[in-house]
């Protein structure tokens, strides 16, 4: 941590809490940048822990956000602030899940302001994709988050499931990993014949994207940006947060005058920065998809700490009981991350 404290001005108008004066004094890096953002078409997606992530900030969002890709993980608000109940329910019995019950506490969190208005959902797209070989999570939790989707979202062709690859617990690959079925423990990446980054981009967004080839290689930029600039009282490690995170600029976003889409792509547990480096951000897939269509790939950073040792997205409450809410400490961050990308 840098502590760049440039004038006694800002010092004291630190006691006021002033946003700007914490992001200033607490940055960790560069300065995530505002590009021209389609803001018509923000999406999210994420693996195991990150697909939990992905579908909070999914319903929490439902103005902003249009559409999500969710790899292997549990539905949303499924652990009910219990963690015995998220690594048992929500991961190995999906018969113990009840979707009547996840969709009225999705209304009634709605209904007092917690989450945005459920009928933003009524007309965003979501892929969800389990592994035959899913070791970690039952493959048929997938079913449980397709049925909660079904209550909120009118066409059902708007929800696409991919339930038939023999895939393990990992970011399925067409290039990059162990084999699909091998349970890859150092990174979690597997090697599929697939990818799962393109086939859910290409469905949130219509169905018309450009799908690189298997050796081809993104000419964009790959950045790091301060995280800590998004916490504006505290650091970002009180709540299982790096201080750095990616994002990848297209070459055809750099520029700042196209018109482009944003995607947040949500790491899953062992698999951020501080436990794999940049594995995950750089051979996902996403970054090739996003430069051949124009798509800003922002990969938020969370860490290992003591509530949270295996490095996950925040699912079951060990930030406090609001972290499925929009006064959740991660989401909370991570909206501020996607507004500034947005301008």
């Amino acid at each position: 941590m840098l502590w760049n404290v440039g004038s006694f001005a800002c010092l004291y108008v630190l006691v006021t809490f002033s946003p700007a004066c914490w992001a200033f004094i607490f940055s960790s890096g560069p300065t995530l940048e505002r590009y021209n953002v389609d803001e018509s078409q923000i999406s999210v997606s994420g693996i195991s822990s990150g697909s939990a992530m992905a579908t909070q900030m999914h319903v929490i969002f439902s103005k902003t956000i249009m559409g999500a890709g969710l790899i292997a993980g549990p539905t949303f608000a499924c652990a009910l602030h219990n963690p015995m109940v998220a690594v048992t329910s929500c991961m190995l019995t999906p018969s113990f899940i009840s979707t009547t019950t996840l969709e009225t506490i999705t209304s009634s969190g709605a209904s007092i302001g917690n989450i945005d208005a459920v009928s933003n959902l009524a007309n965003d797209r979501v892929f969800i994709f389990d592994g035959m070989a899913d070791s970690v999570v039952n493959p048929a939790i997938g079913r449980k988050t397709a049925e909660y989707y079904q209550h909120f979202i009118t066409d059902n062709n708007n929800i696409k499931t991919e339930f038939n690859i023999n895939a393990e617990h990992g970011q399925p690959t067409n290039n990059y990993g162990a084999a699909c079925d091998h349970l890859a423990t150092s990174n979690f990446m597997n090697n599929c014949n697939y990818s799962a980054a393109y086939e859910l981009l290409n469905f949130i967004y219509g169905g018309n994207l450009v799908r690189p080839s298997k050796d081809y290689v993104a000419r964009g930029e790959l950045k790091q940006f301060s995280q800590s600039d998004f916490f504006y009282v505290s650091l970002p490690s009180f709540y299982s947060m790096d201080t750095i995170g990616y994002v990848y600029v297209p070459t055809g976003c750099a520029s700042k005058t196209n018109k482009c889409k944003l995607h947040v792509a949500f790491h899953g547990c062992k698999m951020g920065r501080s436990s794999i480096g940049d594995v995950y951000v750089r051979h996902a897939g996403y970054n090739e998809v996003g430069e051949l269509n124009d798509i800003i790939i922002l990969y938020p950073q969370v860490i290992t700490e003591a509530t949270n040792p295996q490095g996950c997205w925040d699912w079951f409450g060990y930030t406090g009981q609001l972290y499925a809410t929009k006064n959740g400490f991660q989401p909370t961050a991570l909206k501020r991350m996607i507004d500034k990308v947005t301008g």
